[in-house]
């Protein structure tokens, strides 16, 4: 059995939305890609003394701040890789290639997949990705208080939504959903659909959420690239099915106690980072969840918090 390589990489960011890359020699594993800088932990090391000892090493800069952003684990057909990542949002020095290698500022909403390593996606989509998901309440009539609402929260820095009116009919949902999709987008937010695919695509969505049912039984992504797809999971193998399915992130519940689930059984945080850390994508802890929750939640490995009244009534 090949030993995995552990790695600690750095998602270098600056307050333009840009992260920085470097470009893996040609003449190395996935060479010709870029990626995103860092190293192989030595012996006793830290990720964080890995990752100060490997930046320096490799382009300069001493970090001064960092936080968990996301742990990966990936197979290639030649080697097992785990990569610790971290977000660094203040460093000291200038960052350069020191080993000869091209290293550039790039827009974070502009990287693209297959220009990086597979096992480097997930930190695209988790860099793109903010730290609260709102989930909306039931709709109320009328619309325009809902729509009203959904504009207040966006001005506050909402920047993704999903849809979820379960109590609507199919004529009511695809008004009311167009509606939102306009307001969001007016706003720079974006906004994934309870609905089926085609929906999605019809009314000019950014994505699909889909249940925890619905992404097991999901044989094949449901939209392509470009569009978000979110999955509800509760356990491991609902998880996993969401990584095999090709989702672009989870909701992972409940978390702690809930007023509107109180005979479900809470993960606890412990048990959340655990099965957050098996899997390779974004993650975001719902169940329990209030904005002060959200460092709490990056520490044990999430994206942030899921929430529906806690993000809808914040103000």
């Amino acid at each position: 059995m090949t030993e995995t390589l552990h790695v600690a990489v750095a998602a270098i960011v600056n307050d333009r939305g840009q992260v920085l890359v470097s470009l893996r020699p040609d003449h190395v594993h996935q060479g010709g890609l870029w990626e995103f800088p860092g190293g192989k932990l030595e012996r006793g090391e830290s990720v964080e003394e890995a990752l100060q000892r490997e930046i320096f090493e490799e382009l300069g800069i001493s970090i001064r701040q960092q936080q968990p952003l996301i742990r990966i684990a990936h197979r290639y057909p030649d080697r097992s890789v785990l990569l610790d990542v971290r977000r660094v949002t203040s460093f000291d020095g200038e960052p350069h290639g020191k080993e000869g290698q091209p290293v550039h500022w790039r827009a974070i909403d502009g990287l693209v997949d297959e220009r990086f390593p597979a096992a480097n996606r997930p930190i695209i989509r988790a860099l793109q990705l903010p730290d609260r998901y709102l989930i909306t309440p039931e709709p109320g009539l009328p619309a325009e208080d809902f729509l009203a609402r959904l504009q207040a929260r966006v001005e506050k820095g909402i920047r993704l939504v999903q849809l979820r009116a379960k109590n609507l009919d199919e004529g009511e949902y695809r008004a009311l959903a167009a509606e939102a999709i306009a307001l969001c987008h007016r706003q720079g937010a974006q906004i994934l659909l309870n609905a089926d695919a085609g929906l999605v695509q019809a009314l000019g969505a950014d994505g699909l959420h889909l249940t925890s049912a619905q992404a097991k039984q999901a044989r094949a992504r449901p939209l392509p690239p470009g569009y978000l797809v979110a999955a509800s999971c509760h356990t491991r193998a609902e998880l996993r099915a969401a990584q095999e399915m090709g989702a672009d992130f989870a909701m992972l519940s409940p978390v702690l106690p809930t007023a509107s689930h109180p005979d479900a059984t809470p993960l606890g945080w412990d048990a959340f980072s655990r099965y957050v850390d098996a899997a390779a994508l974004p993650v975001y802890a719902l169940g329990g969840m209030q904005p002060v929750h959200c460092a709490t939640a990056i520490a044990h490995g999430a994206q942030g918090i899921a929430a529906i009244r806690a993000l809808w009534d914040d103000v």
